[in-house]
Parts: C-alpha cells; structure tokens; sequence
C-alpha cells in the first residue's frame, strides 16, 4: 500500500437531495425549497429514469484513470541502533558493510492529462523508491512507466507511457472551486479499480496538515489505500483535485480527506516535463503570522498577514525595498492568512516571476514588486553534483537544525534512496557534512563547488551524537 492515502466518497447524491429537501418539510421550509445537484451547461450529471446520475459524465472520465503498481526496495530497519555505524560492532557480529534492503510493492492511482504525449498524473509518494512502475488501464492494457520527475515538497510526480488510444481527463480550474461544490473520486482503493466515490468540498486552502507545500482541498469522501493519486473531478468531469492524504487516529477513514489542487499539480507537472525538477522561488525574507495582538502592538486594525522579521541580505526582498516590521497583507492580489500560504504562492513561483506585494509600512498602504530569485534554502538532488551522491537530497542548515546538532553550519543529507550510490557511499538521512576534503561548507553552492573534484572526496559528517570521517573514492 501507498504510505498515504486519498480519494472521495460521500452518500449518493440523489439520497442526498432528498434528505435535504424532508429536512426542510420537517422543519416547516416551504415545501418547494430543496436541494439538487446543480446543473450546467453542458449537463454531464443527468437523469435516467426520473433520477439525477453520474453515469453520463464518469463513461467519459473512467477511462483517463489508471492503476499504478511499484516495485521497488526499501532499508531494512536497523535494529542495532547507533552501534550498527561502528565498523568494530559490524565486524565482530558479522554485519554486512553494504544497506540491508527488502523488496516492497505498492499500488495506487494515477490520472491521464496528456494522451498524446502519454503523460500521468500521480503522487510522489506512489512511485518513491521505486524500481519498477507499471500503469494498468481500464481497458486492461500495461505499460511500464519512466518516471518523468517527482516533487516531495507537492507529492506530485509524472509519468510516461508510450501507448495509443489514450484517453485523458480533462483540467479543470481549481481556483473556481466553493465549500458545498459536489465532487466526484476516481481511484483504486485496495486495489478495487475503478472505484467511484462522492462528496462536497468541505473547505479550500488548507496549509499546515502535511509537510512542505500544501495548498489543499478538504473533501469529507472517503479515503483508503491504493487511492492516492487518483482523480478529484467536478460535475462536468474537470480534474480539479489529485487525492493526496487523509487525517486519521486510527488510519481509517473519519470524512476528512485532502487533496492537491490541479492547478497546483499543473504548475509542477511542467517544470517537472521541463526540467525534471522543480526550481523553487524565493524573495529573502523571514516572517511570522500577524496576530491580534501584534496588530495591536503595531497599532493595526489588520488582523490577518505577514510580519516581516528579517530580509536578508542581498536578497530580491532587499532590493526591492523591503524591510524588517513591514506587514504584508496581499501577494498577487490574494489576501494572506500566514506565513505558510505566502511561502506556498512564492514556492510555487519560477525563478524571474514578479511577485506583487500589497504592504503596510507605519500604518501605510503600498505595493511593492520582487523579482522572484533561485531558492538556495531547498534541497538539491545528489545528482547536481557528484555521481557518488546520487540518490540523495541535501539542504543547508536551517536555524532550528544548528540549535538542535550544536553546529554553526553545514549541509544536511535530507533523504537517501535504498541501494542508490549516495546509500552506498555511507550516507544517511539526517547526516550533516561539516566540510568537504577539510574545507568548511555552509551553502549549497560551496558544496556543489567542491563535490566537483574528479578525485576522492573525504566528507567530515556529523551522525546524530558523534562524527566520522567518510572517504568517497
């Protein structure tokens, strides 16, 4: 299974309409007034027989989603702990050098969005690690998928299939989406392909209910297994929604599902087609949620935004003019709620995008523009810089990091890969490179400068508690 979950489900909406419409009748509503699916035009929600169904709409939609199984391998966990890094321990049990690792398979869902080109839709957390990926249609046609480019930050990911006779779903526009709007779930729970579901949305623009980039669509469907990466479609068979996760105690459904708007998805998509990753924006600033009482403090009627705390230097938010305790309330004509939803709009932007800012700066209302610059501060994949790191992901030392390991700087490994060279040369996930053949490295730059060297590499690395020395021939 998918170490997510995602998908929608709801009561059937034709029982839905008429409880709502004996709801009134039983609180003395005028009798006429009573819930329907809406309709527009082109209908795709019709009626069979006198009664509302999705038939038309989903024989259209069913065949743009697909099935997705991966085989791949995973590290076996270490059962030794801290003592599994001393080369004397290993020895004397008879431990392997090389990472233990256990094969895995996993289904989940994926969306056509391009039929001529073959492009798939998906969540990075469906195909990560993988070995193998194999799409599986309605029509019952395989194919084994390459892996485009895949985003941890958006847990999207694309792939490709070289096949004829395709058919895609068609984007919607998320933006237009309302709470109350009925949505339709496409995916393969528990491998249960082509399972339909439905439901409403119960919220939009949720942040802070996973990590990285999230911009998310609350739905009360059910979510399980094997649904990640499915479709979340509108009325009229529009892909609005990639189900992503669920929020759960027990890992059962509870009617709280999330899924990545399209248009979010859509933005990734293309840069992952394009580049192959994702090159992350970035104005050079840190903040804080304006609270009631900072907007009292600031003597604000404002409740609602961003407080600057730090533009750093040299940064686009520097040249631009901005400054220390400046509030930012609107970016690109949206009203900003924090700090995570403005990190979202930023992130999300290209590298020479303008980002127009509406600010209050002693209690005064302007805009002001920023060039979007690269993000230094997101991770790099190994394979920028040295084929023996490949596989893994790094990123500079962010202050909560510095505090916690008691190091003024460095680069930490974010993720490695099973069996990948990085895995191989002895990295591990939270390790952090102090230096690089005894010179000091504090910015990804410096690192990528000096894991150029077509020699050995010697890497200081501090491993939790201790630090070793790490020689890459």
């Amino acid at each position: 299974m998918s170490t997510k979950l995602a998908v929608k489900i709801v009561a059937p909406l034709a029982v839905s309409a008429s409880l709502v419409a004996a709801a009134f009748l039983m609180s003395g509503a005028p009798p006429s007034v009573h819930a329907d699916i809406p309709m527009a035009p082109p209908a795709t929600a019709s009626t069979q027989q006198g009664l509302p169904s999705l038939a038309p709409m989903l024989k259209q939609v069913i065949p743009g989603v697909v099935n997705i199984s991966v085989t791949g391998l995973v590290a076996v966990q270490n059962p030794f702990g801290p003592f599994m890094e001393d080369p004397f321990f290993r020895r004397f049990f008879g431990i392997p050098d090389t990472p233990q690792e256990r094969e895995f398979q996993s289904v989940g869902s994926g969306v056509i969005v391009d039929a001529a080109k073959g492009y798939v839709l998906t969540n990075n957390h469906v195909v990560e690690n993988a070995k193998e990926i194999k799409v599986r249609l309605n029509d019952d046609r395989e194919f084994v998928a390459k892996l485009i480019g895949r985003d941890p930050d958006t847990d999207i990911a694309v792939l490709k299939i070289e096949a004829d006779k395709l058919s895609a779903v068609p984007m919607g526009d998320s933006d237009t989406l309302q709470v109350g709007d009925f949505v339709v779930a496409i995916g393969s729970p528990f491998n249960l392909r082509q399972t339909v579901t439905s439901g409403i949305v119960s919220a939009l623009g949720r942040t802070g209910v996973g990590d990285g980039y999230a911009d998310f669509i609350q739905t009360d469907a059910s979510i399980n297994p094997g649904n990640s990466g499915g479709a979340l479609v509108n009325l009229r068979g529009e892909l609005v929604g990639i189900p992503s996760m669920i929020y759960s105690r027990s890992g059962g459904n509870i009617g709280i599902g999330f899924a990545i708007p399209v248009n979010l998805a859509k933005s990734v998509m293309n840069q992952l087609i394009e580049y192959g990753a994702v090159q992350r924006g970035r104005i050079g600033i840190t903040g804080q949620d304006l609270t009631p009482d900072l907007a009292k403090a600031f003597g604000l009627k404002d409740t609602r935004g961003v407080v600057i705390t730090r533009v750093l230097p040299k940064s686009p938010a520097e040249k631009a003019g901005l400054k220390p305790e400046d509030v930012i309330l609107e970016a690109n004509g949206k009203p900003l709620e924090g700090m995570a939803q403005l990190r979202n709009i930023v992130g999300l932007l290209r590298v020479g995008d303008k980002v127009q800012l509406k600010i209050l700066r002693d209690g005064k209302p302007r805009l002001v523009t920023v060039t979007v610059g690269k993000d230094d501060e997101a991770a790099s994949a190994g394979d920028d810089f040295d084929p023996r790191l490949a596989g893994a992901t790094f990123a500079p030392l962010d202050d909560s990091t510095r505090t916690s390991a008691g190091v003024d700087a460095g680069i930490v490994v974010q993720s490695v890969q099973p069996g990948s060279p990085a895995m191989r040369s002895g990295l591990r996930q939270g390790d952090i490179i102090l230096s690089v053949n005894r010179k000091p490295v504090a910015t990804l730059e410096e690192f990528r400068a000096l894991t150029k060297s077509k020699g050995q590499l010697l890497l200081h690395v501090r491993r939790g508690q201790g630090a070793m020395f790490l020689l890459l021939q």
